[in-house]
């Protein structure tokens, strides 16, 4: 399975689309093609898992943020879901995951986030502070569906490293059909956002909250080269 192609009139391809030289930054990224062939520095990995860690934390928060925004009671309960999911779902498995590349919990608690991560997560927050729920999801919009459709199309590619390749869980576990439905599902929310609260006017803004969000997903994957000392390629 992999994440559903948008077609016309869906908000996240008109925002793909307004943003395309960034979009395919981030999604194009040194780092990206380092998980497909598997010649990603292994320290670089570890430092981004680390952060990744961190980045989940404030994650939750943007998602406790989204049930305050919300004033309807289905918003609600999606935001009250995707922060008990995080919370009670995904720390468990990054955590166990991290164990696997010799990171234990203790490390990650003690772990400082770097300005990337600050900057990522705190322009996420803020943005949903300032605007609306609409505003927050088109924030939060490049990691759910851009991890979609990096998993999808890396899990799809035959060119895609499989013997040998340490990232392949990982291009497996967002490839894979649990986080693709995940991201299908976000899809779905900012669509129904927009055709409550959008309209052609808020366009531009929203394509600045997306473009810029997406900016910063690239950054947290140059990230990791520059935690490690690494070049990117």
């Amino acid at each position: 399975m992999s994440l559903r192609v948008t077609v016309p009139g869906d908000l996240f391809g008109k925002l793909r689309a307004a943003c395309a030289a960034e979009w395919q930054r981030y999604v194009g990224h040194p780092f990206v093609r380092g998980l497909a062939d598997g010649s990603l520095p292994e320290p670089v990995f570890r430092a981004y898992l680390v952060q990744d860690y961190l980045f989940l934390i404030q994650f939750a928060r943007a998602f406790a943020l989204a049930a305050y925004k919300s004033d309807r009671l289905a918003d609600m309960r999606q935001a009250g879901a995707g922060l008990d999911a995080i919370l009670n779902l995904e720390m468990g498995i990054h955590v166990g995951y991290c164990a696997a590349w010799g990171i234990d919990e203790a490390s990650l608690e003690a772990a400082e986030e770097h300005p990337h991560t600050v900057a990522y997560t705190r322009y996420v927050l803020d943005t949903g502070l300032a605007g609306d729920l609409l505003d927050l999801h088109v924030a939060l919009a490049p990691c759910m569906l851009g991890y979609g459709e990096i998993g999808a199309r890396l899990l799809a590619d035959p060119a895609t490293r499989r013997d040998g390749n340490r990232y392949l869980s990982w291009i497996e576990m967002y490839g894979g059909e649990e986080f693709q439905a995940a991201a299908r599902a976000e899809q779905d929310v900012i669509d129904r956002l927009f055709a409550r609260r959008g309209s052609p006017a808020r366009m531009p803004d929203l394509h600045r909250i997306f473009g810029t969000a997406t900016r910063l997903e690239a950054t947290f994957w140059q990230m990791g080269f520059e935690i490690a000392g690494a070049h990117t390629r």
